[in-house]
């Protein structure tokens, strides 16, 4: 008898037992897997603490979470749009034939508004979807969820074309909202480590510029400015740094300006109430619109704006003006704090350069004062009394050449005694009321007074604004030696005088077409040369053949 028949239905029965066994572990071992690429994605959010690489890589992560394709990130601006866009699945090439990154239409406007999870079969098919773009890849199934910091909508998560063409499935949309929820606190994290490093670049910067300016002799030299604006530049990753100092009639003017479209120093810039604000008050301020501070030509290619304030509010050191380009992030609230200890310290640094500055003139003063009071005491007296005595021996002698020479040497204590006079007036003055081009077509002038030739005068650099007033009393002093020279003994039809000033140094030089010499011993006045520029550590050279002229090259370093 056979036992097939009653054997046949528990045989089905553990079949099925055992198929319905192995489709649970299967779906233990996929949900296990889930499981384990999600804690691997979570862990890898902390693994950097860098805000693009955060996000870059939950991008990444999510695709590969839930077999996505395509995946992107919205970061949602102030004014509830896309403001930043990260996208995983298209190369740079396909991203500049796309064009124009979303800024929040259609069903990724949807998401911003109402920030829940959403689920779709065909993105295409909604009914605000508004399109693709040219170039853009096919796009059908969707999933989008928000990513929060702190219950607030940082943006948004989106992923399409799920791999074999399936739709995302509820488990899909509760791994991404699960990994968005740890995104939210590596997002945070993040944040807060650039805050820090941003506050860290504008402390260690402030710190060592205002070391730096306040052992300076110039503080409001151009130079000295472009430092600061140079700094504050590339701490801040802006395009354009201005500083500059209210003007009158509510207008300020540039004092320096580094980068994109820079503004030429000395232009007046409009009157802004933001900038005055800063002035009044001394706190940074962050604006979007640069047409709040600067001019319609200005502007182009500008973003964001800072404008903090160089010490205190009412200072005189103005104010600093940074731009990013246009499409650039805005200033955070981290860098507009910086930004105002940064101008504080700046200011503060100013000020103590300027007030030493004047009490090392004020002691140049007092020690000139003694200078000329000795001079005009003693030494003009002593020439006076010289020169008295002199003309008295004009009794002694009635030979008429002696009566001639008696009268010249008088002449010549004359002329002295006013030249000291003129000493002594500049010296009482502080001797720097005349640029120094002045000084020098005078030194000319007055060198080649009674001689046949006058010398031929060029000049090439900002020498009025970059050498200083220890380098240009010796300069003054070897052009007047060197024309001398020239004028008495050369002989020449011809005489040059070129002086070329730089940021380094200044360079003087005195040529002429005479009959020349050759090396001689050296004679006071050539050796009085050479001693100036040895004390300021230049050279100077002087280059002589017979019939060939004689060249003085007299150079000194200005830093």
């Amino acid at each position: 008898m056979s036992t097939e028949p009653w054997r046949s239905p528990m045989r089905e029965r553990a079949e099925d037992l055992l198929r319905d066994f192995v489709s649970r572990a299967d779906e233990l071992l996929q949900t296990q897997d889930r499981m384990n690429g999600l804690l691997s994605a979570v862990v890898g959010l902390a693994e950097d603490l860098s805000l693009e690489t955060v996000l870059d890589r939950l991008v990444r992560s999510a695709c590969e979470l839930v077999g996505a394709r395509y995946g992107a990130l919205g970061v949602i601006g102030e004014d509830r749009s896309l403001s930043h866009f990260i996208t995983v699945g298209i190369d740079e090439q396909g991203i500049r034939s796309i064009g124009d990154l979303p800024t929040g239409h259609g069903v990724l406007g949807l998401l911003i508004r109402e920030p829940r999870p959403l689920r779709l079969h065909d993105l295409g098919q909604h009914p605000i979807a508004s399109g693709f773009p040219q170039n853009h890849p096919p796009m059908k199934t969707f999933l989008g969820v928000p990513v929060r910091v702190r219950d607030v909508v940082f943006g948004n998560l989106y992923l399409t074309e799920k791999t074999g063409g399936l739709d995302f499935t509820p488990e899909d949309e509760d791994l991404a909202v699960a990994l968005a929820a740890a995104a939210g606190v590596a997002i945070q994290n993040a944040r807060h480590f650039d805050d820090s490093r941003r506050r860290q670049k504008w402390l260690e910067a402030g710190m060592e510029l205002s070391s730096r300016l306040i052992v300076t002799p110039r503080p409001g030299d151009a130079e000295n400015l472009d430092l600061v604006s140079e700094t504050a530049l590339r701490v801040s990753d802006s395009a354009l740094a201005v500083i500059a100092v209210p003007a009158g009639d509510g207008a300020l003017r540039c004092r320096s300006s580094l980068g994109v479209q820079s503004l030429q120093a000395g232009r007046e810039i409009k009157a802004s109430g933001v900038v005055d604000d800063v002035i009044r008050t001394g706190k940074s301020v962050m604006v979007r619109d640069p047409q709040q501070v600067f001019d319609d030509g200005v502007v182009e290619k500008l973003g964001p704006v800072l404008v903090c304030a160089l010490g205190h509010s009412g200072s005189d050191n103005g104010v600093l003006i940074l731009a990013r380009q246009s499409g650039s992030g805005p200033f955070t609230q981290a860098e507009v704090e910086s930004s105002a200890l940064f101008g504080s310290r700046i200011g503060l640094a100013l000020d103590l350069a300027r007030v030493h500055a004047l009490r090392e003139q004020n002691l140049l003063f007092t020690d000139r004062e003694r200078i000329a009071r000795d001079l005009h005491d003693l030494v003009i007296q002593r020439l006076f009394a010289a020169g008295l005595s002199i003309q008295s021996l004009r009794r002694y002698t009635p030979d008429p050449v002696a009566h001639e020479r008696i009268a010249a040497v008088t002449t010549e204590l004359d002329d002295t005694i006013r030249k000291l006079r003129d000493t002594i007036y500049s010296l009482r003055t502080g001797g720097n009321q005349e640029p120094l081009t002045g000084r020098i077509l005078k030194v000319a002038e007055e060198t080649s007074r009674g001689y046949a030739v006058v010398p031929n005068v060029a000049f090439s650099g900002p020498v009025d604004d970059t050498v200083r007033e220890d380098v240009a009393g010796h300069l003054l002093s070897v052009l007047s030696e060197g024309l001398s020279n020239a004028a008495r003994h050369s002989g020449a039809a011809d005489i040059r005088v070129a002086v070329t000033a730089s940021a380094d140094d200044v360079e003087l030089v005195i040529s002429d077409n005479g009959r020349g010499f050759e090396e001689p011993a050296l004679t006071s006045g050539l050796a009085n040369m050479r001693h100036r520029a040895e004390m300021l550590g230049g050279s100077c050279s002087i280059d002589s053949e017979p019939g060939m002229g004689t060249r003085v090259r007299w150079r000194v370093g200005l830093t």
